[in-house]
Order: structure tokens, then C-alpha cells, then sequence
């Protein structure tokens, strides 16, 4: 398998699909004696704060876990102030993402949300859509298996309206079908908040993905500890089932 790094000036190794499991918001908030939900809001500059850093550092795409589908069983009030927020992103910073060149779009199982958000979601995909530079991700009600299953699913459609034989099916035919196909492999995948684990987050996607954690909580997490994720990542050795050996002699 092909890596698809980037080197920048300096032969640096730059990561060109950064995914983040945005975690630690309810904890950050309790901290400081506030409701969880406060910890939502303020999580909204460290979401503006990384795609700073993305668009700098050369990045081509990034992909936030904003809400998965298990998140639906959180408290209500939590669950409706997290739609809110979905709202206010949709409706004021897509337009600063459109004037950054950026290309916005939600990767997911939309169709738990309400008509007024769905009709939101598109209106910007649509606003974005022919834009060139970095390609933002919002994954919202998605889960890694339900990616798969549906990707799985989709084939078993074509095989059934003979589109396809079943001996076409295979890793690329049902990677073609998940969310995120169109983009570069995934090559970074961090996660904030202490845990060390990827909660069905782009199972598929994660296969050959270096794994990031740390311990800072995602309010806290700003453009410089984007940038020392980054270098954690310039400093991995990247081997894809080869040996160390081969790796360096090529």
C-alpha cells in the first residue's frame, strides 16, 4: 500500500488525511464547575483553531467526529444543544470555511436528523462543493460499522440487479462505497480527551492509520497541540507490512 504523505519545505512528513475524535467537553466544563454543555461551545475554536492548522501545515483533509450514532442515548438536553450547535456551524461558519476555499460536507446517517437540519447540511455542501482546498468532514450520526454494513449493503444491490458479479467484490469494490472514498487514505488519527480508543470511529479507514492520543482535553486543544500531533506523526516509521530495513532502503 502507498503512502500518501507530502513532504513540506523542510522534507517533513505531512499527514494528508487528519481525523479527530474531538473528546473531553463535558469534562473540560466540569472542571470549571460549568454545565457539559459549555464544554460544547468552547470546542467550537479548537475545531476553528485545527482547520487553521490544516490549511497551513498542507493538509488536504480533515475529518471531525462531531456525534455518533451511539451519542443519541446522552442526556436530551445535551443531545439538543449539540443540534444547536450543528445549526450555528451550518449557518455561520460555512461561509467563513467558503471564503478559505474550503470544501465542506457531513458523512453519516442523516436521516435521524430533522428536516430544517438536513435541508442545512445540503444547502452547504452545495455552497462548498466546487471549492479546492481543504476538504472539511463532519462526521455526525455515523458509526465505523454502520459505514460498512452500508457499504456492504450497496454491493449486495448491485450483485442482486446484476451490476456487478460477486467475484467483483473485493477491498477496493467496498471501499469505493464508504463514506469517505473520495479522499486521500487516512494517514492521522488522533483523539483528545485521555482514552485510548477509536469508539467506531472509520474502522475501515483506520487500518494502516497512526494512532495519536493525548491527554489534553478538546477545548484545550489549540492550533500549536495540532502541531505537535504532526510531529509525533513526521517521526513515525511507516512501514505497511514491510521491515524497518526495506522501508529505509527505499
Amino acid at each position: 500500500m502507498a503512502t500518501s504523505l507530502a513532504p513540506s519545505g523542510d522534507d517533513k512528513k505531512i499527514p494528508q488525511h487528519i481525523a479527530i475524535i474531538m473528546d473531553g467537553n463535558g469534562r473540560w466544563a466540569q472542571a470549571q464547575g460549568k454545565g457539559r454543555v459549555a464544554g460544547h461551545k468552547a470546542g467550537v475554536e479548537s475545531v476553528r483553531a485545527v482547520v487553521k492548522g490544516a490549511r497551513k501545515a498542507g493538509v488536504k483533509a480533515l475529518t471531525l467526529f462531531a456525534f455518533s450514532s451511539e451519542n443519541w442515548q446522552r442526556p436530551e438536553k445535551e443531545v439538543s444543544v449539540l443540534m444547536d450547535l450543528f445549526m450555528f456551524v451550518l449557518t455561520k461558519e460555512v461561509k467563513r470555511l467558503h471564503k478559505n476555499d474550503i470544501r465542506f460536507q457531513v458523512v453519516g446517517d442523516l436521516s435521524r436528523f430533522s428536516d430544517k437540519l438536513q435541508k442545512s447540511i445540503k444547502k452547504s455542501e452545495l455552497l462548498t462543493q466546487n471549492n479546492t482546498g481543504l476538504v472539511l468532514s463532519i462526521a455526525a450520526n455515523y458509526g465505523g460499522r454502520w459505514d460498512i454494513a452500508n457499504a456492504a449493503k450497496q454491493l449486495a444491490n448491485q450483485v442482486q440487479n446484476n451490476e456487478i458479479s460477486l467475484d467483483e467484490i473485493n477491498e477496493d469494490a467496498l471501499h469505493q462505497h464508504t463514506c469517505l472514498a473520495d479522499l486521500p487514505v487516512l494517514d492521522l488519527l488522533i483523539r483528545t480527551g485521555g482514552d485510548y480508543r477509536i469508539s467506531n470511529f472509520l474502522l475501515w479507514q483506520a487500518a494502516y492509520a497512526e494512532f495519536y492520543f493525548t491527554q489534553t482535553l478538546w477545548p484545550d486543544f489549540h492550533e500549536q497541540e495540532f502541531e505537535k500531533a504532526i510531529d509525533v506523526f513526521d517521526q513515525r516509521e511507516r512501514r505497511f507490512g514491510k521491515t524497518g530495513e526495506q522501508v529505509k532502503n527505499s
